[in-house]
């Protein structure tokens, strides 16, 4: 790879206050110096895009949850308990979240056309600007992370970081998992 110790560095891990949108971008050294393993680089790269997450809702002065809502909604009405699922939260935690991103003029509730006692979620002009803006701000520092990658690098990149995934939605199959020899 071309470049990439700077930003996915062997001996390094990610400081959560330095992350890429929340201030900085700095990386810490590896305390024991030992090379990393994959269980090392997947746990860092979520460090990574939660600092970019947090810095663009730190600009829209939203919550990362809400942020995050915003990105359920760009494409779809929702009901409350579909979102509250999307978002994995209580019933009654989505209430809230909906409440005060409704009484900022960000959603609103609407009557589902299916059931008269369902609510449906969609954003108002206003959550519409702040989820393109945002989404625009998120992609642009994710692209940030991956530049000096080839596009032969970014590709691979792409469908290894999307293996996990595959593997989870069941289409593709898992790889057998050893067994641990110290359990019966």
């Amino acid at each position: 790879m071309t470049c990439t110790d700077d930003i996915f560095g062997r001996s390094s891990v990610p400081n959560p206050e330095e992350a890429p949108g929340a201030g900085g971008g700095g990386l810490i050294p590896d305390p024991d110096g030992e090379p990393d393993t994959t269980v090392d680089v997947l746990v860092r790269l979520p460090f990574l895009v939660h600092g970019v997450l947090t810095g663009v809702a730190a600009e829209y002065d939203v919550s990362l949850v809400q942020l995050r809502l915003f990105g359920i909604l760009r494409d779809r009405r929702p009901g409350m308990l579909e979102l509250a699922g999307y978002l994995g939260l209580d019933k009654s935690s989505m209430t809230g979240l909906v409440a005060r991103a409704e009484k900022r003029g960000l959603v609103q509730r609407l009557p589902s056309p299916h059931d008269g006692r369902g609510v449906l979620v969609s954003p108002t002009p206003e959550g519409r600007r702040i989820t393109r803006q945002g989404a625009a701000g998120i992609a642009r520092r994710l692209d940030a992370l991956t530049t000096a990658l080839t596009p032969a690098e970014r590709t691979r990149f792409h469908d290894l970081a999307e293996a996990p995934r595959v593997i989870v939605s069941g289409r593709c199959p898992a790889p057998a998992v050893p067994s641990d020899p110290r359990t019966p």
